[in-house]
């Protein structure tokens, strides 16, 4: 019988462990099957350049995964089971060809469904604000600035990466509007003094109000209200404060953090389940210092890694490989004509080195070009001799190496 892996989510960790897995075990062992509710890939590290109105090239699953072996089922993640090991989805409407809803039973699942907008609970982010984690949000946004007239004001609340990317990419595609940022803290904060100077000089560059030590305590219409009384004109506001993990797992009985990500071990796999591995947002794990790793692109491909080579090992009885995980840069476009690299520490602290303008540019589309070519070549360089299942993991068994 063939042992059936389930993988829940194609973003970048989803779809690299699917195809990783693909790569590693013989097609007639096991079943890999990719959910997901739509036919292409979404480079999420490219969301802003969406909504700044730019056109991608589409990356069809059915071109990246063809010949693989992993099979594609379009449909919505809207129950797991862990206990009975089943997960129901549901096919999305326009692609409904068999039953609206069906379950599917696995062997090994590997969850990567990730993270979406978080509103925090701010009065008015939900009804009147825009957020670019999706490429649905990514698009509406992209409609209603292309709506907008000269001068109009568009505030990104957020000055983390994310936020950053958006305020940049909209002041360079739109110089007609009114482009404001509002961060918590100080711009750039977190950032080394080089990075810092070269951000400020784009932001100032590019025309963009910043409101720095900014709080914002609700969201209306046309404008946002601060913790200290003021009000910021906002025709748009684009919420950019953080990441919300998918919510099917706090319906299980998966072990979570308060955050509801799922706890996994080194390898990835979950601790209270150990036929269920997360990957990407919806894992904790720990990295370099003791330090949970962020939700990132950065911490999310090497965890994929790590699941597909840990689940390809254990069912072939082979020693399971430990991939170390750690930071070297974090990677900052600021527009199509500018960027930032920010060379960290293992534990993603900041050094001075830093690498700017038009180089660093070219060097972040690179990277975000790799990223996508990574997904539909996930063991390049590596040994992709595939492995025989030598037994399901069942029972005892399973429970037993948990703890590897």
């Amino acid at each position: 019988m063939q042992h059936r892996i389930v993988v829940l989510g194609a973003g970048y960790t989803g779809a690299i462990a699917a195809g990783r897995l693909a790569k590693r075990l013989h097609h007639e062992d096991v079943t890999i099957t990719l959910v997901n509710p739509e036919a292409d890939f979404v480079e999420r590290v490219r969301l802003h350049q969406i909504a700044a109105g730019q056109d991608l090239r589409p990356r069809p699953f059915g071109e990246m995964f063809a010949g693989t072996g992993v099979e594609l089922k379009l449909a919505k993640v809207t129950a797991v089971d862990v206990d009975r090991k089943v997960v129901t989805v549901a096919a999305p409407v326009a692609a409904i060809t068999g039953p609206e809803r069906e379950e599917l039973e696995y062997d090994t699942l590997v969850y990567a469904l990730g993270s979406g907008w978080n509103d925090g609970g701010v009065p008015g982010t939900a009804e009147h604000a825009d957020e670019i984690s999706s490429r649905p949000g990514a698009l509406r946004l992209q409609g209603r600035l292309a709506a907008l007239d000269a001068g109009r004001p568009v505030l990104v609340v957020g000055g983390g990466l994310t936020g950053l990317e958006a305020a940049t990419e909209i002041a360079e595609a739109r110089p007609d509007l009114d482009v404001a940022l509002a961060a918590h803290g100080a711009l750039g904060e977190w950032l080394s003094e080089k990075g810092r100077a070269h951000l400020r000089k784009v932001v100032d560059g590019l025309g963009i109000t910043v409101h720095e030590h900014t709080e914002v305590d609700a969201v209306e219409t046309d404008r946002v209200t601060t913790a200290d009384g003021r009000t910021i004109p906002a025709e748009v506001t684009v919420w950019t404060t953080g990441f919300a993990v998918h919510p099917i797992a706090r319906a299980t009985a998966l072990e979570l953090t308060d955050q509801d990500q799922i706890v996994v071990d080194t390898t990835m796999r979950s601790v209270s389940h150990p036929d269920v591995y997360a990957v990407g947002d919806a894992a904790m794990a720990m990295g370099p210092g003791g330090k949970p790793l962020r939700m990132s692109c950065a911490s999310g491909v090497p965890m994929a890694w790590q699941a597909a080579d840990a689940i390809a090992a254990r069912l072939a009885g082979t020693k399971v490989p430990h991939i170390g995980i750690r930071y070297s840069q974090q990677c900052i476009s600021l527009g199509r004509k500018q960027g930032l690299i920010q060379f960290v520490t293992a534990d993603d602290r900041a050094v001075e080195r830093a690498l700017t303008g038009r180089l660093a540019a070219r060097y972040k589309e690179l990277i975000c070009k790799g990223a996508a070519w990574g997904v539909a070549n996930p063991t390049v360089g590596m040994p992709s001799r595939r492995r025989r299942v030598v037994g399901q993991e069942t029972g005892s068994r399973a429970r037993t190496e948990a703890a590897v």
